[in-house]
């Protein structure tokens, strides 16, 4: 099977994908009412991109094209706003969060789709504990090689976008010690993980069509990749953060990865090696484990320092992309956070400490995402 032809883009335009939850509001565990909610957002008929995930406690929305972060913030405001009144209407609650905190996988229904069906019965109960909830951001590429440019120099980002989005520390009712847990679920899968190291679009696909020729690889969806490219949108989609606590984070986040991808496609700081990815498993676990507390080592002169001193640093790096960007307030509240430390998952931390229970903390979380 070819890959297929790349689908041009504007440059640094914007794409933001939520996985949201859908808990009850009687004990805040997870709800299987997606279904009934995506029949009622249906009827507002309204131009909004929402649509169901792997289990029916799960549901997607997205916005469209943006060209900043203000039109970002805009858009996920307006899908919250109608998502929040359809569920109060219903009497279930919408949270962010890049896991539950004491949902159990084996309670979990797979929403019956084909695709989610066939994925039910390749991957077994991996399916179900799939049940995570992530921040993707799609930005528009103008051909391919740029595509590719842009997802291997972005690679050695992925340890600042998994600190600063960092909000899921519990599991099954237990914290796990990690500031995102989350993408140890992701780390299961057997095509997860890092893209291969190919510089143009048609070694690429020859690549792609060496996956799909064994059989395992139907479609670029099969791979579950830090950063992939998505050629039926001309974009490259970054898929490692979890689902901030708000809106303002969540668009905060898009704005900091455009500023990021502008100072690399106009500036090209360095050149493209393997060697980056020597150490990019190790800088991935410890943004995961530490989060801003956690060790970078920099791909090119093997320095180490704290993630926190590397975020800003290159915060510092793209300030005047970020200030073209009109993202320059966005990253200053992210330079913020990251002085003082301060994370949705150490909000989450504290708030068990002060209460005690984790569904009033998930109760807390169906509060914040209102506001």
């Amino acid at each position: 099977m070819t890959l297929g032809r790349f689908a041009p883009s504007a440059p640094l335009t914007l794409g933001v994908e939520l996985e949201m939850q859908i808990v009850n509001t009687h004990d805040y565990d997870l709800d299987s009412s997606a279904p009934d909610l995506l029949r009622m957002l249906a009827k507002k008929r309204k131009p909004w991109d929402v649509k169901p995930e792997i289990t029916m406690s799960m549901i997607e929305m997205a916005t469209g094209v943006c060209a900043n972060h203000a039109e970002v913030l805009e858009q996920l405001t307006e899908i919250r706003n109608g998502m929040v009144a359809c569920a109060d209407r219903l009497n279930v609650g919408i949270c962010g969060g890049g896991t539950h905190g004491f949902q159990h996988w084996g309670e979990r229904k797979i929403f019956a789709t084909p695709r989610f069906d066939q994925i039910s019965d390749l991957y077994g109960y991996l399916a179900k504990q799939f049940t995570i909830f992530g921040q993707h951001v799609h930005i528009g590429c103008p051909d391919p090689d740029s595509a590719l440019y842009t997802l291997h120099a972005l690679s050695r980002f992925i340890p600042h976008f998994i600190a600063l989005s960092a909000a899921s520390p519990f599991v099954q009712g237990h914290d796990t010690g990690f500031q995102s847990a989350r993408l140890n679920s992701v780390f299961a899968f057997p095509l997860s993980g890092r893209a291969p190291f190919v510089e143009t679009w048609e070694a690429f696909g020859r690549y792609y069509e060496s996956m799909t020729a064994t059989g395992i690889v139907a479609s670029m969806k099969d791979f579950y990749w830090d950063i992939r490219p998505k050629p039926e949108y001309g974009t490259i989609e970054v898929r490692v953060m979890d689902t901030p606590l708000t809106i303002a984070r969540a668009a905060q986040l898009a704005a900091f990865i455009q500023s990021v991808v502008r100072y690399l496609t106009l500036e090209r700081p360095f050149p493209l090696s393997e060697k980056d990815y020597l150490v990019y498993s190790f800088n991935r676990f410890q943004a995961c484990r530490f989060g801003y507390e956690g060790m970078y080592v920099d791909p090119q002169s093997n320095e180490h320092r704290t993630l926190a001193e590397e975020i800003l640093e290159t915060l510092d790096k793209i300030e005047s992309h970020a200030m073209a960007l009109e993202a320059d307030a966005a990253c200053a509240t992210l330079r913020q956070d990251v002085l003082e430390l301060r994370s949705d998952a150490a909000v989450l931390r504290r708030e068990w400490q002060e209460t005690g229970a984790l569904s009033e903390v998930v109760q807390k979380q169906c509060m914040r995402w209102r506001t």
